[in-house]
């Protein structure tokens, strides 16, 4: 039995019948619960909560969707103007989830909830279309295989199941580790490439203290059950850096492991992180303070920002770090007068004379209030 047909049977059964073992204890929001209907919750199976991320408006992405219980209760946040797609490969899964379809549309108002088939760490290839051209065009000899590849190809080109650049914000509960390990990268590149330049990502994951060795990896039990394919702490925020993501950060981080096997400690983690704006480096004059407490800070990037420093930053890096990400960080003062602009030329830790941004507008988003 391979890695693929474990995690699709465990998960088939979890379809048919509650699999109390699938899943961490996780204080969800109560609210968003109360329209659920209670088979999607019972058959849920999760370590986090990566709902919360949601904003309104927002078109969300839900890898590895399952019963759908995300999904609804991300749809509650979205508002009729946002959607919400859960993508997943389990037929048994599917099938759930689109059972209560209709019923959620009319207590949501609207059908904003699409479930689809797909691998997530392919999220260009419809499954459901594949299905349909093979009941069409079956195969019988070697040729037919290359053939298949090839429909494979021009379908992820010309009718990609997740568009390029379409996803406001991408979540994830306790799926990631669930991916063969050598389709991981792929992974988090597919997660890359459909979210938006600036759309955000939130992954609820199992993470290990160590890398888990071979061994581990080899139980189906243990892989299926969402332990030994999970990725080691470090290198899961190294992976997320390396597919080209910014402010890549573990937001929440549960104190007591999950389960320990063979001393390895497995706990479940959600992470964060931002895909870069496909726009120039542009100097307008703009400056940010870093508050502290730390001496100084340097960002993945590179640039460098000094505590209680007024550092050059160019708008790009402005909008970004006056934002919601990096609001409790950084105090951004823009220029009275905004420049032209030229090409960012500046060394990474310049300082912003005062004279540049006296009388700007300085830009304060933190929760710490003041006397005056």
């Amino acid at each position: 039995m391979t890695v693929e047909t474990g995690v699709l049977e465990r998960y088939s059964a979890g379809a048919e019948s509650i699999q109390a073992d699938l899943c961490c204890p996780v204080d969800y929001d109560q609210e968003l619960l109360t329209l659920l209907p209670q088979e999607i919750i019972d058959k849920d199976y999760g370590c986090g909560d990566p709902s919360r991320y949601v904003k309104k408006g927002d078109v969300v992405l839900d890898l590895g969707s399952g019963s759908g219980k995300i999904c609804y209760m991300a749809a509650q946040l979205v508002g009729d103007k946002g959607k919400v797609i859960g993508v997943d490969m389990n037929d048994d899964m599917l099938a759930l989830a689109r059972k209560y379809q209709q019923e959620m549309a009319e207590k949501l108002g609207s059908n904003r909830v699409e479930f689809v088939k797909g691998q997530i760490q392919d999220l260009a290839l419809d499954l459901a279309a594949m299905n349909a051209h093979l009941a069409e065009y079956p195969i019988h000899k070697a040729e037919d295989i290359i053939i298949l590849r090839a429909w494979q190809e021009n379908q992820r080109k010309n009718a990609p199941l997740i568009a390029d650049n379409s996803v406001d914000l991408v979540v994830s509960n306790c799926v990631l580790n669930l991916v063969h390990d050598s389709d991981k990268e792929q992974l988090i590149q597919e997660i890359f490439r459909v979210v938006k330049p600036g759309g955000r990502v939130a992954i609820s994951d199992i993470v290990s203290d160590e890398t888990v060795p071979g061994h581990l990896k080899q139980n189906q039990a243990l892989w299926s059950g969402c332990i030994s394919g999970a990725l080691q702490e470090h290198d899961f925020l190294e992976a997320f850096i390396k597919a080209g993501f910014i402010a890549v950060s573990y937001d929440k981080w549960e104190n007591q492991p999950w389960q320990v096997v063979e001393e390895l400690e497995f706990r479940s983690v959600t992470i964060t992180a931002v895909k870069p704006q496909n726009e120039a480096c542009i100097d307008k004059g703009h400056a940010v303070i870093y508050r502290g407490p730390y001496s100084e800070v340097y960002d993945d990037e590179g640039h460098v920002y000094l505590r209680g420093q007024r550092m050059a930053v160019c708008e790009r890096n402005y909008k970004l770090l006056t934002s919601e990400t990096y609001n409790n960080d950084f105090i951004g003062i823009a220029p009275a007068e905004v420049r032209a602009g030229k090409p960012w030329n500046c060394a990474a830790g310049t300082l912003r004379a005062v004279a540049d941004t006296k009388g700007g507008q300085h830009e304060d988003r933190s929760n710490t209030g003041g006397c005056c």
